[in-house]
């Protein structure tokens, strides 16, 4: 007999882009709700005295107060293998890369080690609320390996790849644009599909692989036409330098990627904060997605993403964390620095449209939103529960607010891993605050 179990509580979730269908249109919110979950899917979703009316007489019913229901978190870049280095002191991309990166990420030819820093990583993006990320490997086959295992365990829905890197690294970190396609083309046919998990062919950057590996990278998009690609993409002013300097013959940085056939509707590019005007439009054409990392941008002083600018030109926009350049797992900590960012470039990042970002902007991002980035009927159920009175501050705070924008604004602003009282993943309760209460 399935198992039907109801959550009652405030509930608030996205249904389109602010930016596209205005404020009002953008969300559903219920003051007092009821979300009901069966066979890891969303069944129901309304107003608790409808809800009610409905609900099976079997039906566990649970109840949550001075709390909120939204959909996961869903972070658009990551590195699962910087977790232990986030939060390294004092330099910029490139030199950050040879000084902490590199050396950090020599560990993962050890599958012992992978293993034990992917079950921390995703019990981590659990305690933040993370239900989805996209996360970088290493060169090493067996970091993505290691990071299927424990994703597949969690039954989270993830996509990852190995890194390919042929040059401009330490020896120690250096595949071949053979060995490259062969590592990748082996983790696409075990992993991709396989559950929730998906795989994303990942070249580090530009500067990092040759002609002939960024070839093998479009060849295996081209064999696989359902794989993702993510990689990085003008973050910093030296890098798109030194990209110039290693492609003369490529108008610039994003035709780098465009010559080898990289670009499409599941390319994934990280920062893009210093793309020019003929660059926007390359990427609109092609439906390219660029991942917004404002912790990261910030620590390592790379640069402003211009949000609306963006928007314009009809580019999709995820949020990511981008640890260990990020400074947080949590994407409330990320929202709340893109809500700095804008403000810097006198742009207003409203609640909702946060919101969106990091929940159905993320899943559109990703081609997942037929899936996953609200609470629709239908669904897969990975949702959040959310501690409006988490910390004395933020309690004193939600008690002096007069609006429903006003409240997701404190969390935003002042929420971190300590708001999430539960995270749930196909409709099964993977963490819990302990000191979260019903």
């Amino acid at each position: 007999m399935t198992q039907v179990t109801a959550y009652r509580a405030a509930i608030l979730h996205s249904l389109a882009d602010p930016a596209q269908v205005g404020l009002d249109a953008s969300y559903d919110y219920y003051e007092d709700g009821i979300l009901v979950v069966a066979d890891g899917h969303i069944s129901d979703i309304g107003p608790a005295d409808q809800v009610l009316a409905r609900l099976p007489a079997a039906a566990e019913l649970l109840n949550f107060e001075h709390k909120l229901i939204t959909a996961g978190f869903i972070d658009t870049h990551i590195h699962f293998p910087q977790t232990e280095m986030i939060a390294s002191y004092g330099e910029q991309l490139l030199d950050w890369l040879n000084n902490y990166t590199f050396p950090e990420e020599g560990k993962f030819a050890d599958p012992v080690h992978a293993k034990r820093v992917a079950s921390f990583f995703l019990d981590e993006l659990l305690r933040n609320g993370t239900t989805t990320a996209m996360v970088f490997g290493t060169v090493h086959k067996a970091s993505v390996e290691a990071f299927f295992t424990e994703s597949d365990k969690r039954n989270m829905r993830m996509i990852a790849g190995k890194v390919m890197m042929d040059r401009n690294a330490p020896d120690y970190l250096l595949d071949t644009p053979e060995s490259s396609y062969i590592d990748s083309k082996d983790l696409i046919e075990r992993w991709h599909k396989k559950g929730r998990q998906l795989y994303a062919v990942t070249p580090r950057f530009a500067p990092t692989s040759t002609a002939e590996q960024l070839d093998m990278a479009g060849r295996l998009l081209q064999e696989y036409d359902d794989v993702y690609l993510q990689t990085h993409l003008s973050e910093n002013k030296q890098e798109i330098t030194w990209v110039k300097e290693l492609f003369p013959d490529r108008a610039g940085y994003l035709d780098v990627y465009d010559h080898f056939g990289l670009l499409g509707e599941r390319s994934v590019f990280a920062h893009a904060v210093h793309l020019e005007q003929a660059e926007c439009e390359r990427m609109s054409e092609t439906d390219s997605v660029i991942s917004f990392c404002p912790t990261s941008n910030l620590f390592l002083g790379s640069g402003l993403l211009d949000l609306p600018a963006m928007e314009n030109h009809n580019i999709r926009v995820g949020l990511g964390t981008d640890v260990g350049g990020g400074t947080s797992f949590s994407m409330l900590r990320t929202i709340s620095e893109a809500y700095k960012i804008q403000q810097l470039q006198q742009h207003k990042l409203h609640p909702l449209k946060a919101l969106y970002l990091a929940t159905l902007g993320g899943a559109r991002a990703l081609s997942l939103d037929d899936k996953i980035g609200n609470l629709a009927i239908g669904k897969e159920a990975d949702f959040l529960i959310l501690d409006l009175h988490a910390t004395p501050l933020i309690q004193t705070r939600m008690n002096n607010t007069h609006s429903l924008f006003e409240q997701l604004f404190v969390l935003m602003m002042l929420g971190d891993d300590r708001a999430i009282a539960e995270t749930y993943i196909a409709g099964q309760r993977q963490y819990q605050r302990e000191q979260a209460s019903k």
